[in-house]
């Protein structure tokens, strides 16, 4: 979004925050309705509201603070809009740039609303979420015994948060099963390393990218580069690892995708005036990789994932492997206030390059895969000691989804 847009934006809700608190002021002595104010105009509206507030500062049997009771009714409008759209006040608008910064205190995992609890989009890899067995689509139904049903979604946010060592009890509901499973986490000092990579074989990378963050650009760009130090000449092949990436900031998803895409567009959004559509397109440059990508993803995968996906599957970039992605298609504005708090306000629909929207959708990858791992069992020696060598058998744990990826690499180069 331009800072034209932003400003324009901004400036309206600021203007229109003004015209709340001033009819608050003047809720004793309302101004006569002129022609242009129509009786279930937006001023009668106000008024209503004013006259609600001065009947609780003046009545209630508690008293409450103005600040409290403004947050409130904010908080309330906004969350009539949609899932993604919130208010938050200035400690909650600080951890949501902790996170985004890539260090925070918790139990580790992106949650979204669906219908009227949180699920569960993906465990951070390593958390106390992810190492206690908590999966996507994993519905939260009680944290520390209280039912959040219906609650906000931050609400649920900050009660998962908190020092390093502190315990935190919630129930799952895991579908399709319908069983409840409780969980006893322990938070700590969440690090979200963007990005990780290996040399998977002679000739063939494989990239994990866990979030987008502010500098998952460069640490691809760095990844890229040490790969190829590592293989002492050209890549084959790569591997895009995007399951459970729950997404993150939408203009490193697109910068991520210029480093492979050497043309056409990577997303659109539309907004409600369709003459602020926004196209970002990949930049012709000498030096980007050409080799084929396989992209892995999964429920997990949103958001900014999504989009990275979708660019490369639609200029047939690259080719997905997995299971369908989660499926957010919305962008969001961080708009923030003069007392440090913000409005996140969904702005805008992303689309594809074949103008697909991807909300409630998902990516549809081209190679589906359901089991992300099997066991295999493989002889690993004998015996020692035995008259007659007795051949060990070990189990070990094959990513399948992965090694899908590989073989499709792997035939394309034939």
């Amino acid at each position: 979004m331009s800072n034209n847009k932003k400003s324009r934006t901004f400036w309206v809700l600021f203007g229109f925050f003004t015209g709340l608190l001033t009819a608050v002021l003047i809720a004793a002595n309302p101004p006569a309705l002129t022609g242009e104010q129509e009786p279930g105009g937006i001023y009668r509206n106000l008024n209503i509201f004013a006259k609600v507030l001065a009947y609780i500062q003046n009545n209630y049997v508690d008293k409450v603070e103005d600040e409290k009771l403004i947050h409130a009714a904010i908080r309330g409008m906004v969350g009539t809009l949609d899932p993604h759209s919130m208010y938050l006040t200035p400690d909650m608008y600080k951890e949501i740039k902790d996170e985004t910064s890539g260090e925070f205190g918790g139990v580790g995992m992106e949650i979204a609303i669906k219908g009227n609890f949180p699920v569960v989009v993906a465990p951070i890899a390593g958390s106390p979420a992810d190492k206690a067995g908590i999966k996507p689509e994993d519905r939260i139904v009680e944290i520390e015994g209280k039912n959040i049903r219906d609650m906000d979604i931050i609400e649920v946010s900050k009660m998962l948060k908190g020092p390093p060592g502190t315990k935190v009890n919630l129930s799952v509901i895991r579908d399709p099963q319908g069983e409840t499973i409780k969980f006893v986490l322990i938070r700590e000092k969440i690090r979200v390393p963007s990005v990780e990579f290996r040399l998977l074989e002679p000739g063939y990378g494989y990239i994990r990218i866990k979030s987008f963050q502010e500098q998952t650009t460069r640490q691809v760009e760095d990844a890229l580069k040490k790969l190829g130090e590592m293989n002492k000449k050209s890549l084959k092949g790569l591997v895009l690892d995007l399951r459970n990436n729950p997404g993150g900031l939408f203009d490193q998803a697109v910068k991520v995708s210029d480093l492979f895409m050497n043309e056409g567009l990577i997303v659109s959004t539309e907004g409600r005036d369709k003459k602020e559509e926004n196209r970002e397109y990949a930049h012709p440059m000498t030096g980007k990789p050409r080799y084929p990508i396989a992209v892995l993803i999964n429920g997990g995968s949103a958001s900014a994932s999504e989009i990275v996906a979708g660019a490369f599957q639609d200029s047939k970039r690259a080719t997905i492997v997995g299971t369908p992605s989660f499926g957010k298609g919305s962008v969001q504005t961080m708009i923030e206030l003069e007392d440090h708090s913000a409005l996140k306000l969904t702005i805008a629909k992303y689309y594809t390059p074949k103008h697909r929207s991807i909300q409630d959708q998902g990516i549809i990858p081209d190679i589906e895969i359901d089991e992300p791992e099997q066991t295999v069992a493989i002889k690993t020696g004998t015996s020692p000691g035995q008259t007659s060598p007795v051949p060990q058998i070990t189990q070990v744990p094959i990513d399948v989804q992965l090694k899908a990826a590989m073989d499709h690499l792997k035939k394309m180069k034939k």
